[in-house]
């Protein structure tokens, strides 16, 4: 699990927590409770899931679980890593593809082993290098439509929010003139407030920054395999083992270069 995600969820959630009390502290008036309505969260959450089945195609949709699980995700290994990985493998490349065969059950990363495995099923370097980028777009295409749901969950539980004290508002002024007359008016203006506070909630604590770290996760994986589509064509090439690695330092920052040794 990406233990950034859980320490901005504690931190956010405690410090809502902790001003609601301290608020309703100071001013001797409701305290948790009045922040609690399930009418409200229905209409943000329920009219929330209901535009974005609107905005994208179901099976998009059916995926939001799958869309969670990818940003809980934890970060992938260390490019350094991959880096000394590929090194492995380049040293027995150079020694024929029979050998190459020999050490592919080896190779962890799955995107890697694909590349070596064109190696040695004789693909040349074009078609490759074709295949393997075309794996990087298409991935980052699916990565996309899930960050842009995110986003629009974002830009939509605020719009949500606002309904729902709209209908907070007319269903308290219908009763105005009621029996409860003006005593009425703070509770009920306080109930039609709480779905504007859920939407903007759960735009800025959850969907909002879900979408830019599946952002940033997309770029880290578009990264680390561009590295490997490299690695795989210098395999291919039977490039020395210390020319494999000056060059896929190039994708990492000078202070995480790997040496030889």
């Amino acid at each position: 699990m990406d233990l950034a995600i859980l320490i901005g969820l504690v931190l956010g959630v405690g410090s809502i927590v902790a001003g609601i009390w301290l608020a309703a502290s100071a001013s001797g008036g409701a305290g948790m409770g009045g922040f609690i309505s399930g009418s409200s969260f229905a209409i943000v959450f329920g009219g929330m899931i209901a535009s974005l089945a609107v905005a994208f195609p179901l099976k998009d949709v059916i995926g939001l679980g799958a869309a969670i699980g990818a940003v809980m995700k934890g970060d992938g290994p260390p490019l350094g890593g991959l880096v000394d990985d590929a090194v492995n493998v380049a040293d027995v490349g150079r020694k024929g593809a029979a050998d190459l065969e020999k050490n592919l059950d080896s190779i962890r990363n799955f995107f890697f082993k694909d590349g070596c495995q064109m190696v040695v099923d004789g693909y040349s370097l074009e078609e490759l290098t074709e295949i393997l980028e075309t794996r990087i777009e298409y991935r980052e295409q699916r990565e996309k439509t899930q960050a842009d749901m995110f986003k629009s969950m974002g830009e939509m539980a605020p719009a949500w929010g606002m309904i729902g004290t709209l209908i907070g508002l007319v269903i308290m002024l219908a009763g105005f003139g009621g029996s409860g007359g003006a005593d009425s008016l703070g509770p009920g203006m306080s109930a039609a407030l709480i779905t504007t506070f859920y939407g903007a909630v759960f735009a800025n604590l959850f969907f909002l920054p879900m979408a830019a770290k599946l952002n940033q996760k997309q770029i880290a994986s578009t990264t680390a395999q561009s590295l490997l589509v490299e690695a795989a064509r210098l395999i291919h090439q039977r490039k020395h083992p210390i020319i494999v690695r000056e060059k896929l330092n190039s994708f990492i920052p000078p202070k995480e270069w790997k040496r030889e040794g």
